[in-house]
């Protein structure tokens, strides 16, 4: 596994909050290749950080500014359930209702389907995204919609959680249908404008939209291949009016954020419990939850969740570029934009989050998983260096204890990261006793040795790595440059 060496700037005390988080963000832009990105933060209902970072246009070197609109894709679906929920309180729908009571011809397999399990995404409707993931119908609604209803019911409604955007396109049709207007005229008129959300329209990259900070991606398609570039490439996205549902929403942080105020501050919804039903992730049939990955674990009403014991929240992210926490029980939210598709900033808002709540930073063990927090507040007292001895002993204490190769390898490598040498290597040690028949932990040792120059030892450990895996070039090649020393 390749070292990561990445500084660790939120110790500086000299610095303020939003200075640390100004050097941290500009560091994940570097090692992401960020081209531009825009924070903004809410506490107390308030903004207390918005800042503009980068390039919005690479080819003419336009500098990013706080008026420089973004693209927030899938975080549109979030607004979605937001105006689902105000029909809701009109007493216009109910989410429990099936889609047959507001629209024809559907086929069979689909009349029984709840508005709820459409938002959620299990629904088991067939994709209107074709292989290419493309929008079927070439930009006609008729004719994607002629198509998709061809097509199979994917499985049981209910059964497991799966990204659909059909059941977007539904959702708009009926949002249309109910409010007497088009879906796009009527989350503009009931978001947007009381949002203050000044800036904010529907578009795509082929629309003209001023200070439109553009799409890149550092993957180029050769064939049926994609091959990472080193420098970002441009990406065009089309958002078919019909499928702007789904993804078709472009703002800045600024927008965002006050967006976030009003729904909080309920002049979007007026009833707190619209609010906590949007926010409640579905169930599926075997009594658990479905989401995109660990950390998007779970999907409520158009809002992907984090939900977890610690610091739960609803993030809505939106094309590998855009995301939104709302940290459900620490009054804080943190909107990040950027103009990268790929630049996932879903997976460091948490670290954002940690400089305002310093339990949720990571060198204090947050998203440590719930073994290696018991293993590390134990080493806290007796020393990393009995790593291997207080292991054992909490696994004769308790045999359900157990803990997981690549779980430790991450953690060293955190621990690494923020720069406490000792107890990494003594993590990276207590995984190899753990592990001896893993090549991959003598290698995360070896490259630790080699780091902090402890050359011998790092040798010996390469060489054990080849003896289990002999195919290994990067071991190899180290233990040849390190022979020659």
């Amino acid at each position: 596994m390749p070292l990561c060496l990445i500084t660790s700037f939120a110790s500086a005390q000299s610095l303020t909050t939003s200075d640390s988080i100004d050097i941290f963000v500009k560091s994940k832009m570097q090692q992401r290749h960020i081209p531009a990105l825009q924070v903004a933060i809410v506490r107390d209902g308030a903004i207390v950080k918005n800042t503009t970072y980068g390039i919005a246009n690479l080819e003419y070197n336009i500098k990013a500014t706080d008026q420089t609109i973004f693209s927030v894709n899938s975080i549109t679906k979030a607004f979605v359930g937001v105006a689902i929920m105000q029909l809701a309180e009109e007493n216009k729908l109910k989410i429990t209702d099936p889609l047959s009571r507001y629209l024809d011809s559907l086929p069979d397999s689909w009349k029984n389907i709840t508005l709820q399990q459409v938002l959620t995404h299990i629904s088991g409707l067939p994709d209107i995204m074709n292989e290419e993931e493309q929008v079927m119908g070439h930009g006609d609604e008729q004719e994607a919609m002629q198509q998709v209803k061809l097509l199979p019911i994917e499985f049981k409604p209910g059964e497991r959680f799966r990204y659909n955007q059909t059941g977007y396109v539904l959702l708009g049709q009926i949002i249309t249908k109910l409010s007497g207007m088009h879906f796009t005229q009527f989350i503009e008129e009931r978001q947007f404008k009381p949002a203050g959300m000044v800036l904010t329209r529907f578009g795509d990259s082929y629309d003209v939209i001023p200070n439109y900070a553009g799409a890149y991606t550092m993957n180029r398609q050769v064939g049926d291949r994609f091959i990472r570039n080193s420098t970002p490439g441009n990406s065009y996205i089309q958002f078919p009016l019909f499928f702007r549902t789904a993804a078709g929403i472009q703002s800045t942080a600024t927008d965002m954020a006050n967006w976030v105020i009003a729904l909080k501050a309920r002049k979007l919804l007026k009833q707190s419990s619209s609010i906590d039903l949007l926010w409640t992730p579905a169930i599926l049939n075997n009594g658990k939850i479905g989401g995109f990955n660990m950390l998007t674990n779970g999907y409520a009403l158009g809002w992907p969740t984090v939900t977890r014991d610690e610091h739960p929240a609803v993030g809505p992210v939106g094309g590998g570029r855009s995301a939104l926490f709302v940290y459900l029980k620490d009054d804080l939210s943190i909107i990040v934009l950027t103009n990268l598709m790929g630049g996932n900033p879903d997976q460091f808002i948490d670290e954002i989050a940690g400089f305002y709540i310093p339990d949720m930073r990571e060198v204090n063990g947050f998203g440590l998983p719930a073994n290696l927090k018991k293993l590390r507040a134990a080493l806290l007292k007796e020393g990393f260096d009995k790593a291997v001895t207080v292991a054992a002993r909490l696994k004769k204490n308790d045999p359900a204890f157990q803990l997981n190769e690549n779980e430790l390898n991450k953690w060293g490598y955190q621990l690494f990261a923020q720069k406490n040498i000792s107890a990494a290597t003594a993590i990276f040690k207590l995984n190899v006793s753990l592990y001896p028949q893993s090549a991959n932990t003598y290698d995360s040792l070896a490259e630790i040795l080699e780091a902090t120059e402890q050359y011998s030892e790092a040798l010996a450990n390469y060489r054990k790595v080849v003896a289990l895996e002999p195919q290994n070039k990067h071991a190899a090649a180290r233990i040849q440059a390190l022979s020659a020393k």
